[in-house]
């Protein structure tokens, strides 16, 4: 697994960002996918002691064997950004859900079509889509819904904001701030040229790291307009704008081979240097990111 820091000395304050999943849409095998994954999203973060996990595609499947074999931490927060196949296909492999001593936290926000959290999830576990229900689950699961602009206490030092996003049923994205240091993932979201997402802005202001929709370029954007999606030089004018510390590119589309995401990075980096392409398997201590200059209040 790609290290591009160093672990954290101290164990109770780490803060690292995991990718178990970087691809849109559709998984992607393929030795032309290899590099940076086949893996529908899934993102986990620790702080301290305490695990947060964003979607659950089919990346989350290897995440869970990971979190069966440790014997430290049962307790989870698994963040749904929104239900598409791509974000949820992998939920019911996950298999910290078949253990009663995991307790787990199932945040969604608002969506098309669902009344609520638990609803959707019994929704995408249904027939004659899928054989069983979550009531096979055997984990203790609370499910939270979760309002538009909200701000939660987390416990453990955690606090959590959201806000919502242009995609086609709802989405939803977060922001964990975590012993003085940040991450906020963003994902699906189509922005409007020339206006940008308020709502997203105010969300990554100062924050040390983002992971941002980064499916398709600015050229390719108006043969995708309504899909709920947006580029790399969005990603960058709204951490410009926001004052963010660095963006990495997430959601890629199934049929971005490894070459093509490498040179949409080179693009990136030349705009900013810290900037790139999320793959699967990196990992990032937010820890050990510079320290940097806020906006003024």
């Amino acid at each position: 697994m790609e290290q591009i820091r160093t672990l954290s000395s101290e164990r109770n304050t780490e803060f690292r960002l995991t990718f178990w999943g970087v691809r849109g849409t559709l998984a992607s095998p393929g030795i032309e996918f290899q590099r940076t994954g086949g893996n529908t999203i899934c993102a986990e973060l620790k702080c301290g002691d305490r695990i947060i996990v964003f979607d659950a595609g089919t990346g989350i499947r290897e995440l869970g064997s990971k979190l069966i074999a440790q014997n430290r931490v049962r307790k989870l927060d698994l963040m749904f950004t929104h239900v598409h196949y791509d974000h949820v296909e992998g939920t019911p492999f996950f298999a910290p859900f078949f253990l009663p001593d995991f307790k787990v936290n199932v945040w969604m926000g608002q969506l098309d079509g669902a009344k609520s959290a638990e609803d959707a999830m019994k929704g995408l576990m249904r027939r004659p889509y899928f054989p069983v229900g979550p009531g096979i689950f055997t984990a203790d699961i609370t499910y939270c819904d979760v309002p538009d602009c909200a701000e939660f206490d987390l416990g453990d030092g955690i606090k959590l904001r959201t806000a919502p996003l242009n995609h086609p049923g709802g989405a939803t994205a977060y922001r964990i701030d975590f012993q003085g240091r940040s991450f906020a993932f963003v994902t699906d979201t189509e922005h409007v040229p020339g206006k940008p997402n308020q709502d997203i802005i105010k969300l990554i202001t100062d924050v040390d790291l983002f992971a941002y929709d980064t499916s398709l370029t600015d050229e390719e954007l108006p043969d995708f307009v309504g899909y709920g999606h947006s580029t790399w030089e969005e990603a960058l004018r709204l951490r410009e704008t926001a004052n963010a510390g660095a963006m990495l590119g997430v959601h890629h589309m199934p049929f971005r081979t490894d070459d093509e995401v490498d040179k949409m990075e080179r693009h990136i980096k030349k705009v900013h240097p810290p900037s790139g392409m999320a793959r699967e398997g990196m990992s990032v201590d937010l820890m050990n990111l510079p320290v940097r200059v806020k906006q003024q209040a």
